[in-house]
């Protein structure tokens, strides 16, 4: 039996093939190390991730495959503690979104079923097909307001 990793992986594999894209080593690679991450991570981390384990992979080749893996739902933005673009596997705990504390930093992680739809009806009015989206609410917690 085929185990889900492998089957993702097949997943972005055709995804890339729909696209007119190959599916390279490179690309793998990239596919792979993201696959195994547990943690938020902006796109020169995974670069220098990628580094340190001597790949080969250039800072440029990350850039341009995160825009993919973001599109066929292997990653989702998330948040991090820089003003960057950061990022986390989407089925690490499944599709999620922020609230950021302004004062103190402080993410909180929701979902929200109601929202999800009205961001569906609102693609449906202008006859859009969403990819996928980066909802934050920014805030300010208890402890920063007492």
């Amino acid at each position: 039996m085929e185990s889900s990793q492998s089957m993702l992986a097949n997943s972005f594999g055709a995804f890339l093939e729909k696209k007119g894209l190959k599916y390279t080593a490179v690309r793998r690679s990239i596919y792979e190390k993201v696959s195994r991450l547990s943690r938020h991570f902006d796109a020169d981390e995974l670069y220098e991730i990628l580094k340190k384990e001597k790949s080969n992979i250039a800072r440029g080749s990350v850039y341009r495959t995160i825009p993919l893996l973001l599109e066929s739902g292997v990653i989702q933005k998330s948040v991090g503690n820089g003003k960057g673009e950061f990022f986390e596997r989407s089925s690490s705990k499944g599709h999620h979104d922020h609230i950021i504390c302004v004062g103190c930093g402080k993410v909180i992680e929701y979902h929200n079923g109601a929202i999800e739809e009205l961001q569906m009806q609102v693609c449906k009015k202008y006859n859009a097909e969403l990819l996928f989206h980066d909802h934050k609410l920014f805030v300010r917690c208890a402890s920063c307001r007492r």
